[in-house]
């Protein structure tokens, strides 16, 4: 079985899929990492956190084909579902999660992260987001793909906002998902290891401000009014104040 653990940019995606990663490695599983090399999967299975990107067939299918060799890991992908990953899902092949944040909160968190990059000469997937309006078309791709994830069945769906306050009560649904026992030491200390604010240099969690409603103080009003307006129809679903 893969563990797909897809993300909003920017809405804690690298914290939610490196809990999840090591939550399923106290079963055993094993690393995405070697997977990849094993399997030559270097070309599907990007970055450091293995993403898979578009949930094509093709590239689903050649995932899927380590699973059928016995292995158990963990992927992660920002792209929205389809008709691939909904079957694969039905066929019990694939378990998916999701997290978003407040939509306003990840665009400023993208626009800094990409600008930081380039001061530093080291441009990331970030950095072309060079003013108000690029960072918004770029967010509204997002919010669209969150929207169809609402209509999936049998996603695990979290806030970042809501892992962040209430962490005791969503990593017990993540637990229930995953059909983790949370009695188990090796469980509950991985669940410990990644709790918010337990120490100033925790690993994994992907941090830099993570500040819920940042965007309240850097943006104009004008740009929040322009928000206001793109977000409207989605703000009371994802349940943000508009």
């Amino acid at each position: 079985m893969i563990v797909l653990s897809v993300g909003m940019p920017r809405a804690g995606s690298g914290w939610h899929y490196n809990l999840i990663h090591d939550l399923m490695k106290t079963t055993g599983c094993a690393d995405a990492r070697d997977i990849r090399e094993k399997y030559h999967l270097q070309k599907i299975l990007t970055e450091v956190n293995c993403n898979i990107g578009v949930l094509s067939a093709r590239r689903l299918g050649l995932v899927t084909l380590p699973t059928l060799l016995g292995n158990t890991f963990v992927i992660k992908a920002h792209a929205g579902p389809t008709s691939a990953s909904r079957l694969f899902s039905a066929l019990g092949l694939l378990r998916i999660t999701y997290i978003y944040r407040d939509p306003r909160d990840a665009m400023l968190s993208a626009y800094d992260f990409g600008q930081r990059a380039l001061t530093k000469g080291r441009p990331n997937a970030f950095s072309h987001l060079s003013d108000f309006e690029k960072s918004v078309d770029f967010m509204m791709e997002y919010v669209r793909i969150w929207d169809k994830w609402m209509n999936e069945k049998n996603v695990l769906v979290a806030r970042y906002e809501d892992l962040l306050m209430n962490y005791d009560e969503e990593s017990a649904r993540l637990l229930d998902h995953l059909k983790l026992d949370g009695s188990r030491l090796e469980v509950q200390k991985v669940v410990e290891q990644y709790r918010p604010g337990v120490s100033d240099d925790q690993q994994g969690l992907h941090f830099y401000k993570g500040k819920i409603g940042r965007f309240r103080d850097s943006y104009t009003n004008e740009q929040k009014q322009v928000l206001q307006e793109k977000l409207a129809p989605f703000l009371p679903r994802m349940r943000y104040d508009v």
